[in-house]
């Protein structure tokens, strides 16, 4: 299992645009076979920082959404808004590996 990390780059005051487009990939990511997490907008803090969150089971199987994600309907949409919109500055990828799975309650003596 890999968990996918997009550190998006906001242009200040954009909020509400990248609200939209979060809720543009709540329905597209999962519709193309990813676990998504959420979507996360700034709320308090730096007004530029944002997140997207989604789980695949290898990075083949990413590969594979990828190219579903590129030929659906809704992530063309999303594409597209964010292209006209213009409210990402940057945006970077970074795959990890959940090391503390399975989670257990800590024991007190």
């Amino acid at each position: 299992m890999i968990t996918c990390f997009i550190r998006y780059d906001l242009e200040p005051f954009t909020q509400e645009a990248f609200a939209a487009y979060g809720r543009m990939w709540g329905q597209a990511i999962p519709g193309c076979g990813a676990d998504l997490i959420g979507y996360f907008g700034p709320a308090e803090g730096s007004l530029t920082t944002a997140y997207g969150v989604y789980t695949l089971d290898s990075l083949a199987a990413y590969e594979a959404y990828r190219a579903r994600l590129k030929a659906s309907e809704a992530g063309q949409a999303a594409f597209e808004f964010a292209k006209r919109e213009k409210f990402i500055r940057r945006e970077d990828r970074l795959f990890l590996t959940n090391v503390s799975a399975p989670h257990a309650p800590l024991v007190r003596p």
